[in-house]
């Protein structure tokens, strides 16, 4: 079969590692992904789409196999998997010769995505508090203020922006105060939200894809906040809803209010800066929205 990357994976790839790293990876991925598949003994049934943004993703009888660029650091996501196993997280069946992952197969179709939205935020809350463990001696793991610190140099001329400036102003202000304040050194998912979130067989639910870093679990729970941001920019009373919800989450996972507050406004508007920077000014647009809310 043809191992063609699905179109989500060549956006991302390119807006996150730069394009000539991404084409040249992308340009040997059909074979890569044969090989993988033929030293493990493995058979393809298909390539998953919209599938992953960091990874090729092949369903095999029994099993699932990503493929990903070893600038995307799937050693990370391995350890995590490995240290969690199977806690809330698809289980690590096996490594492939050239580090592609053999992960237990779950239900793609399936996510949190397609439960009503106080069913899913209840069920996402249940699944993220088994990830948060203490990570294992020796990890390679980055850290909260490390991957956050990237990301404020790289919002850092928006500063002036004439219609992002103020916003960004109050996340990295709000950035600073919680690094300086931050308690906890958690392993972390690093990208968890509703459709991270799939349907398996030994558990109802189990998180896929994570960016593992260690920190505190407010900033783990930020990205679950804006869920369906579509969905609040959309409706009438979306700010009182945003709030609320903040505030649901925070007290039901026991985290500081003010620190998952901040923390999802920093999220948010590094997520528009971002979609700003890749030519998407409606993504930036609704994520700028609801930041203001906050």
């Amino acid at each position: 079969m043809g191992f063609e990357p699905p179109q989500r994976l060549v956006r991302a790839l390119g807006e996150t590692y730069g394009e000539a790293a991404a084409a040249e990876w992308l340009g040997e991925l059909p074979e890569l992904a044969r090989d993988t598949l033929d030293d493990a003994g493995l058979v393809a049934e298909r390539v998953m789409a919209p599938g992953g943004r960091s990874s090729l993703v092949v369903l095999v009888p029994e099993a699932v196999v990503k493929i990903a660029p070893g600038f995307a650091r799937p050693d990370l996501e391995r350890d995590a998997l490995a240290h969690w196993n199977g806690w809330g997280a698809a289980r690590l069946l096996g490594e492939t010769g050239n580090g592609g992952l053999v992960l237990e197969r779950l239900h793609p179709e399936v996510s949190l995505r397609s439960l009503p939205e106080a069913k899913a935020l209840l069920e996402a809350a249940g699944t993220v508090r088994k990830l948060w463990v203490e990570p294992p001696a020796g990890h390679g793991f980055e850290s909260v203020a490390g991957r956050t610190g990237r990301q404020a140099e790289a919002m850092g001329p928006y500063r002036t922006d004439t219609e992002a400036g103020e916003l960004v102003a109050a996340a990295l202000a709000a950035r600073e105060e919680l690094v300086a304040g931050a308690s906890e050194t958690l392993l972390l998912h690093g990208q968890f939200r509703q459709g991270k979130v799939l349907a398996g067989d030994r558990a109802p639910w189990l998180a896929v894809g994570p960016e593992p870093l260690v920190g505190e679990r407010a900033y783990d729970l930020a990205r679950l906040v804006r869920d369906r941001v579509e969905d609040l920019v959309a409706a009438s009373a979306g700010a009182s809803a945003a709030r609320r919800r903040v505030n649901k989450l925070a007290d039901a996972l026991e985290i500081d209010r003010e620190r998952l507050r901040g923390w999802t406004l920093f999220r948010a508007v590094e997520s528009a800066i971002r979609s700003l920077t890749a030519g998407r000014p409606a993504d930036a647009e609704l994520l700028l929205e609801f930041a203001g809310w906050l």
